[in-house]
């Protein structure tokens, strides 16, 4: 007979016990049985809702009981999608609110736009479940701190964010030799994200919402606007109502490594400048090319971000290069590499460190972030996730105060004791979530 994930947890089997121990290269599909289930919801069903699910569902010990999306359409494929990989049949939601209020749930996946992260993850916390949230962890610096209040709150809950490269094995490996001194002084640190894959978002009238959509409840939090279908799935993102660009779509990802390699938390300042300068006349409104600087007190990092190009720095489409006096390490989800500064000696050439091997990706990083989220649960310990909100938060509040400087066209400073922009009237209003609609705030 299966037993639901909370009296697993309170049985204190021997498998939980043991799984506790399995390294990492043990197969996700190990991990666990039909006899040991976790039960899930998925709010968010269409894009890395279902990869996520998807992902998690390679562990045999994984069942979805609850589907939730606003567009039915979505709802029945991910409901024929799932048949091909279990035999029971889960609940389907329009409301997650209802989803949450069933008490088999254990754990859910939040996959919906950036606007919607904060609210269902501090509401999924007070229903007592288990989160996992998609990347970034909000759509505003002050959504950030909330959520980590929730968590705070909530300390006997999981909650892993979904930055991936956190589980990385050669990312360890690369934030090991950052750390260890080898590439001596490290004055700069390059982040970038060059999409070739983006092209123009073209304009198109405003209309009614598809057949089965409730579109009032996708708008939620954000500001009451007429359906248009540039800003409905994928392409939220390029819409500052429900996302950040690919400052915060792409930026939290490297900036994330960046930062817990160098060991830095908030930039004593921001500069930024950019804009609409690939397609102009384009439908989206996040700037397509971006520069933003970030000053620290002992190295500067700088972003960069460009859509319709691949060749970006190093000949890397993305990637964070760590820049020292001895050597610069290159990294990114393809491996890394270490290029040795040399200098001339009495008429020889001498490298300033030793060489060191590259490294190339070592399976699915996904998957080990997913399959450490269940482990954390069956260990009971939260503290176990790879990125819990205390760290997710690191690198959406950095790339948000990118945006912030971009939008006010200057150099920002941000005061670390105040959480905000100092006297700033015009940068702390940007860091402020407003929520419309009659949904209000969460407050913890």
């Amino acid at each position: 007979m299966e037993k639901s994930r909370r009296n697993f947890i309170k049985s204190t089997s021997a498998f939980a016990l043991g799984l506790s121990a399995f390294p990492s290269f043990v197969s996700a599909a190990q991990m666990g049985s039909q006899n040991d289930i976790v039960n899930m919801g998925v709010i968010g069903c269409n894009g890395m809702g279902w990869s996520n699910i998807s992902s998690h569902l390679k562990m045999n010990n994984i069942r979805v009981i609850g589907l939730c999306d606003v567009d039915d359409s979505v709802l029945e494929r991910r409901k024929a999608d799932y048949k091909k990989l279990r035999e029971n049949t889960p609940t389907t939601y329009k409301d997650y609110r209802k989803l949450l209020e069933n008490k088999d749930i254990d754990a859910v996946v939040i996959g919906t736009p950036d606007h919607w992260h904060c609210k269902i993850m501090v509401d999924a916390l007070e229903a007592g479940k288990h989160v996992y949230v998609e990347k970034p962890l909000a759509n505003s610096v002050e959504e950030c701190y909330i959520m980590e209040a929730a968590a705070r709150k909530y300390n006997k809950q999981v909650v892993q964010v979904g930055q991936w490269q956190r589980s990385g094995t050669h990312y360890e490996k690369a934030i090991d030799i950052v750390r260890s001194g080898q590439l001596g002084n490290i004055r700069l640190v390059k982040v970038w994200a060059y999409q070739g894959w983006m092209k123009p978002v073209p304009v198109q009238p405003d209309s009614a919402a598809p057949a089965g959509v409730d579109y009032d409840m996708w708008l939620g939090p954000a500001p009451k606007r007429a359906f248009n279908p540039n800003r409905f799935h994928f392409n939220f993102r390029w819409y500052w109502d429900y996302a950040g660009g690919l400052m915060t779509d792409w930026g939290v990802h490297e900036i994330d490594i960046a930062l817990f390699a160098m060991q830095a938390r908030a930039p004593k300042s921001v500069m930024a400048a950019g804009g609409k300068l690939a397609y102009p006349d384009d439908a989206s409104e996040t700037p397509d090319t971006l520069q933003a600087v970030f000053e620290y007190d002992k190295f500067n990092m700088l972003w960069e971000h460009a859509t319709g190009i691949d060749n970006g720095n190093y000949g890397r489409n993305e990637g964070i290069a760590f820049i020292g006096n001895n050597g610069t390490l290159v990294l990114n989800r393809g491996g890394f590499e270490v290029i040795v500064e040399d200098e001339q000696v009495d008429g020889q050439r001498h490298t300033l460190m030793a060489e060191i091997a590259a490294e190339k990706t070592q399976g699915n990083y996904l998957d080990f972030h997913t399959r450490n989220f269940i482990e954390s649960i069956q260990k009971n310990d939260p503290s176990n996730a790879k990125c819990t909100p205390f760290t997710g938060s690191v690198a959406a509040i950095n790339a948000h105060m990118g945006n912030v400087a971009f939008k006010t066209g200057r150099k920002v400073y941000w005061d670390n004791e105040k959480k905000n922009f100092g006297n700033d009237k015009e940068a702390n209003a940007l860091i402020k979530a407003t929520y419309h609609n009659g949904w209000a705030k969460p407050k913890v």
